[in-house]
């Protein structure tokens, strides 16, 4: 009888962690215009490479024609040592799914280079917390995600309530990343006081390539 509720829970948990990229589950019935406005990020889980490193405010914007956009600031190294603030552009392309979409993101100093990624919306309750997640490349044999980001947003700066917390925790079991994110900070008028993005001196073909957030 122990032998069996033994298989039985280790059945459960596998289940529980069924982590291929094509069986996470997304927001159902996922409404793009209450999605709309500003978010901040309070935490992310970072991608191979480079990436935004805190201050990330996104806003996102639906047009009279349903047509997706949005706008996203955060603070990153340049070539290593030149600390700016990057802005960045998105258009949004839907698909069969509501909560899933294409997104294609340029920075808008040429400095920064364009991407072609998914952007999933796990969960959101629209007026206080949503959680994002993209898989930039599937693991051939077994359908789990070799290279993966996300974001936990919360309509205020200040962060998650105590009662969204427990909700966030668990979608982020959901998606395979618990204990993979890291907390995203907010200084205000930090970005203000960095060097202007479009000052900094554009490298010729020795140096190391456009930097890709």
């Amino acid at each position: 009888m122990l032998r069996y509720l033994v298989a039985l829970s280790l059945l459960a948990v596998s289940w529980a962690q069924d982590c291929q990229v094509a069986n996470i589950p997304v927001m159902q019935n996922f409404n793009k215009s209450r999605y709309a406005g500003q978010w901040y990020a309070v935490g992310k889980k970072d991608p191979d490479g480079l990436f935004l490193l805190d201050n990330i405010v996104a806003n996102f914007n639906v047009d009279e024609d349903g047509i997706t956009t949005a706008t996203a600031r955060g603070r990153v190294y340049i070539f290593k040592y030149w600390e700016v603030c990057a802005d960045m552009r998105a258009t949004f392309e839907d698909t069969s799914d509501p909560a899933k979409f294409k997104m294609k993101y340029w920075g808008v100093s040429a400095l920064l280079q364009t991407g072609y990624d998914d952007h999933w919306v796990i969960d959101t309750d629209y007026d206080n917390y949503a959680v994002h997640y993209s898989c930039r490349k599937v693991h051939e044999v077994n359908g789990t995600c070799a290279d993966s980001y996300s974001f936990i947003f919360s309509r205020h700066e200040s962060g998650l309530r105590l009662e969204d917390q427990q909700i966030v925790s668990a979608k982020k079991h959901d998606i395979c990343l618990a204990g993979k994110y890291r907390r995203v900070t907010h200084t205000p008028g930090q970005c203000e006081n960095l060097t202007p993005i479009d000052s900094i001196p554009v490298p010729g073909p020795e140096d190391e390539a456009h930097q890709n957030i």
